[in-house]
């Protein structure tokens, strides 16, 4: 069968498609999916790079996300038949993720095992539901599931240009937030716009944080006057300083993630001084991926998806999602 394989660490050009990767059978508590949607995410570039302290089983088959139908059973397997259209939760308990410790989903067939699969509900197509575990579903996570985001909260949102960065600003608006989105080129802010957010800020041209000083005021440590409710902030590195010196009294400061430093300049005196709140989130479980298909079916929920590609150019596709020259998801349709 056809697959995107990494067989050695290193750059894109590790990437290819072979057309005799071997089809895997259903094993005992597995199914076998045929895959018809599956989509990039930026782990999947640290994947190609190599990540220290992380030993990937080469070669492998990338891609975290996916979703399809059942084309086989194995023993041991029950509430599940072949044409059942499925989302794959990634986290396979016993082995990692897959992707990354075993086959993902850039392949025609792949080896599930029945633990991690979700009913998908009618009206969800598997584009869609392929967005959603690794961006969506850590974004409902961070904002949803941990209540973090309240109705006219001011929330800021670095890096909204993403996939868990779009997540975040759909998600913000439902729950009534007022939006300022943060992103890096006229063509993303126009995106961002389209979407909701009351605010956008090309931080290029740009010191968000000085601008939320400048729009709400400054923050007050004996009053809860000025600033913003909640930063969103899973680039760390040079932004992380910034985000503490514009969060009011109270506020909070929400990570997931690290893409552009996980060591950044710290302040404490802001932390104690104005009282604010570090929550971390991580990963996403099944529930959050079930609420999220449950918004999409209501017609609450549209993933941002940038391009559908074939199997072919998957290698392309994770080029544009490396080089941030995309709005949202990239797709592959194996």
């Amino acid at each position: 069968m056809r697959a995107l394989v990494l067989r050695q660490h290193g750059g894109l050009e590790n990437l290819a498609v072979v057309s005799d990767h071997p089809t895997p059978p259903a094993s005992e508590g597995h199914v076998v999916i045929r895959v018809r949607a599956s989509s990039f995410n930026y782990h999947d570039v640290f994947t190609v790079r190599g990540m220290p302290g992380i030993k990937v089983p080469l070669p492998v088959v990338i891609g975290l996300d996916m979703a399809g139908e059942i084309t086989e059973v194995g023993p041991g397997v029950t509430g599940w038949k072949a044409g059942d259209r499925v989302l794959v939760n990634p986290l396979d308990k016993k082995k990692g993720l897959m992707g990354e410790m075993l086959d993902g989903g850039m392949e025609e067939y792949c080896q599930v095992a029945a633990d991690q699969l979700l009913r998908m509900p009618d009206g969800v197509s598997f584009e869609a539901a392929a967005s959603l575990p690794v961006a969506y579903g850590t974004a409902h996570r961070m904002l949803v599931t941990h209540d973090t985001v309240k109705k006219g909260d001011r929330v800021v949102i670095l890096g909204a240009s993403g996939g868990v960065g779009t997540g975040c600003v759909i998600l913000a608006k439902l729950l009534g937030a007022e939006v300022i989105a943060c992103t890096s080129s006229p063509e993303k802010m126009q995106k961002l716009q389209e979407l909701g957010a009351d605010h956008v800020l090309n931080v290029k041209d740009t010191d968000f944080s000085k601008w939320a000083v400048e729009k709400y005021g400054k923050p007050q440590r004996r009053t809860y006057d000025g600033g913003v409710d909640v930063v969103i902030n899973f680039t760390g590195g040079d932004t992380w300083h910034p985000s503490l010196r514009c969060l009011k009294r109270g506020g909070k400061l929400l990570v997931c993630g690290a893409t552009a430093g996980y060591d950044p300049k710290e302040d404490l005196r802001y932390i104690w001084s104005f009282e604010l709140k570090i929550l971390g989130s991580n990963s996403f479980y099944d529930e959050d991926l079930t609420a999220l298909m449950r918004l999409i079916a209501d017609g609450k929920l549209k993933p941002v998806i940038d391009k559908v590609l074939p199997l072919e150019q998957a290698a392309e596709g994770l080029r544009l999602i490396q080089d941030r020259e995309v709005i949202g998801k990239v797709i592959v349709t194996p």
